[in-house]
């Protein structure tokens, strides 16, 4: 369902129908990034980062939108806020496809 500023929730789908947080954005592709950032297993590089399946249900729907996702540390800019932190985490996403559940 959408929200009246346009967002859409989608729910982390973990083992099973374990739905452990949601993420909110105008796209799935937008809360799968966030979702992508907290992953545990984070490389140090982009090329050397693991890929995980993440699993985004849409509040509201049978949608479960998968992605291949990917998060790694790098170096803050040099133009970095003062509350920014020295390395952050980065991440990608692939859309693998869209599943229908049944309830």
């Amino acid at each position: 369902m959408v929200r009246e500023d346009g967002k859409r929730n989608f729910a982390l789908r973990e083992s099973g129908d374990d739905e452990s947080s949601v993420f909110s954005g105008n796209t799935p592709r937008q809360a799968a990034l966030k979702a992508a950032r907290r992953l545990d297993d984070v490389g140090d590089s982009e090329a050397e980062a693991e890929r995980h399946d993440v699993r985004l249900r849409e509040k509201g729907t049978d949608k479960v939108h998968i992605y291949e996702a990917w998060a790694w540390e790098e170096d803050a800019p040099d133009d970095k806020p003062d509350w920014m932190p020295d390395e952050i985490t980065k991440a990608n996403v692939s859309k693998e496809g869209i599943e229908h559940i049944e309830e």
